[in-house]
């Protein structure tokens, strides 16, 4: 089974091959760690509600600094520039990409855990996302460019054990597109809240 075309995700490509490297089977079961999570979610819908977050703090960054930050969440820390494009110097992580790299990373993870539970053995796995911006909107140059990114382009890149079948393979891209949190929470839309707490004394 090689160079095995499945089909494309949002724009985006997936290329799935066997390959004939040997990679070490996982000592993890995932459906031993989902089972009983599942079912307690079963009996207890409102224990399956969780948060994430992530803050900024001028304590870590001066305030009066505008081409630098710093977010952390889940007790790292990670240091944000700005993109060149709207005056930057692009020397760190720009927020824009660090939304391509939760898209990135869940649908990478989704994809792992899925495939654990299905018994697909995967070899290489690697996935790119890029989005892309019209800074026209942002800079207020041209009141009919949107703010905001226009749309992102996914590749996946995966090598799975020779003799998997193809069908495993489609089923395996076709459960994680739906299962996926951060692409879901893109193509669908979610609400956004905003509360300023100002203090100009």
């Amino acid at each position: 089974m090689k160079n095995l075309q499945l089909h494309s995700i949002d724009q985006g490509t997936a290329r799935m091959t066997a390959h004939p490297e040997k990679v070490q089977p996982t000592t993890i079961a995932m459906h031993e760690r989902q089972t009983p999570l599942t079912d307690l979610y079963q009996r207890e819908p409102q224990r399956a509600l969780i948060a994430d977050s992530a803050s900024t703090s001028s304590q870590v960054v001066p305030v009066t600094d505008p081409l630098h930050g710093q977010v952390t969440t889940a007790g790292h820390g990670i240091d944000i520039g700005v993109h060149p494009a709207v005056g930057g110097d692009g020397d760190g992580p720009i927020p824009g990409e660090l939304l391509a790299a939760a898209l990135a990373s869940c649908l990478d993870s989704t994809l792992r855990i899925i495939a654990n539970r299905l018994g697909i053995q995967l070899r290489r796995l690697a996935v790119t996302a890029t989005g892309e911006v019209d800074v026209r909107g942002t800079l207020m140059v041209s009141p009919d460019v949107p703010v905001g990114f226009l749309g992102f382009q996914l590749t996946v890149d995966l090598e799975a054990e020779p003799g998997t079948r193809p069908a495993m393979l489609k089923a395996l891209a076709n459960a994680a597109e739906a299962s996926c949190v951060v692409m879901q929470t893109l193509r669908n839309g979610t609400g956004v809240a905003t509360q300023f707490n100002i203090d100009c004394e």
